[in-house]
């Protein structure tokens, strides 16, 4: 679960800088919506908005996404991303982060 102020925007981010694909929208009460987006067969996001987690789950509404995300295809995808960083060496692995359009920052580990 990713919580985010703008769904529509972080939808948006998804699917055009990773090809995902939405596979579920759902309306929650007040009307708030929640997208969920398969990245890959294997791994799915659900994104809600943060509005929404402050009124029916507040004690988790400020959790910053840690994900590293590992990927077999990991030099195009870095050449593609707009927002990707310097590619680094840990532990022997190659990685790069990249940002959200709000800031998270997120990693991607070359699959080995």
């Amino acid at each position: 679960m990713i919580y985010v102020d703008d769904v529509d925007m972080n939808v948006e981010f998804w699917t055009e800088e990773f090809g995902a694909q939405v596979v579920a929208r759902q309306t929650m009460n007040g009307g708030y919506q929640n997208v969920i987006v398969g990245i890959s067969e294997e791994v799915e996001l659900s994104i809600f908005p943060r509005d929404y987690i402050r009124i029916y789950s507040p004690e988790v509404s400020e959790n910053v996404p840690s994900l590293m995300f590992f990927s077999n295809d990991f030099g195009r995808l870095h050449d593609e991303l707009l927002s990707a960083g310097e590619i680094t060496e840990v532990n022997g692995v190659l990685t790069f982060n990249f940002q959200d359009p709000e800031g998270n920052y997120f990693v991607v580990a070359q699959e080995q």
